[in-house]
């Protein structure tokens, strides 16, 4: 069956879900895809902004379960509402390789720093920032990826960069990438759209560097993973708040 528009997608949370409304938001802008579905692993603000959009939620808690377990009760979700794209939001579980190795180029994460720095297992959310200022780095941002089996080890689609400014806090630094977050998250998953559509291999966006004004940078050549399943069947860590 040929891609086709608009593509649906599940949302994967497990906190406020700032993210996941950014996404909701954009909706309305475009018509390359929908949200279909919110998975949380457990109930949290994410699953209020989607009841109020009429989204349907589907809670899989993921404690003391197998990832065998949790996977074909999550695949069973995703199968009934025609799920083509996953979006990780803020979602604080790792994701089991069924789930991965059926979504391959077609699962997405933001995290809240310029990967592969400082991303990996136990960064995310305010540990993320923490180290970013403690590092003294003076160029910080958000990162958009594929999902592999390793975390934050996916082949980057896009990232946009923020400045490190002298005297901030992790607080203030998280603030200003979450901001960057909203803007990229919906972007990229356009982006990725647009390439199943035409049956292609997304290319890397370009690096953005959110200054005032906004100025561009130049992009590394990082293409994604291939996922032939995603090019001719595509209809079959990280936002804490």
């Amino acid at each position: 069956m040929s891609p086709r528009a608009p593509f649906a997608v599940a949302v994967f949370a497990s906190g406020g879900g700032t993210n996941f409304q950014a996404l909701l938001d954009h909706q309305a802008e475009q018509d390359l895809w929908r949200v279909a579905l919110l998975v949380m692993n457990r109930e949290g603000g994410a699953a209020e902004r989607a009841r109020n959009a009429g989204v349907p939620v589907r809670v899989i808690p993921t404690k003391d379960r197998s990832d065998d377990d949790v996977a074909a009760e999550t695949l069973v979700a995703l199968d009934e509402h025609g799920v083509d794209i996953v979006l990780l939001a803020g979602y604080l579980r790792r994701i089991p390789a069924r789930l991965v190795d059926r979504y391959r180029g077609r699962m997405l994460n933001i995290h809240p720093a310029l990967l592969p720095d400082f991303g990996g297992p136990g960064m995310y959310g305010s540990k993320v920032h923490q180290a970013v200022v403690a590092s003294h780095a003076t160029v910080s941002g958000a990162t958009v990826h594929f999902v592999d089996h390793e975390y934050d080890d996916g082949a980057v689609l896009g990232q946009w960069q923020v400045e490190v400014r002298a005297g901030d806090t992790p607080d203030a630094l998280a603030a200003r990438v979450l901001r960057v977050e909203h803007r990229l998250y919906p972007a990229a998953v356009d982006h990725l759209c647009r390439a199943l559509l035409d049956r292609r291999t997304p290319e890397r966006m370009n690096d953005v560097r959110v200054d005032e004004p906004p100025d561009t940078v130049p992009a590394r050549p990082v293409t994604a993973p291939d996922d032939p399943q995603a090019m001719t069947n595509a209809n079959s860590n990280e936002d804490l708040g």
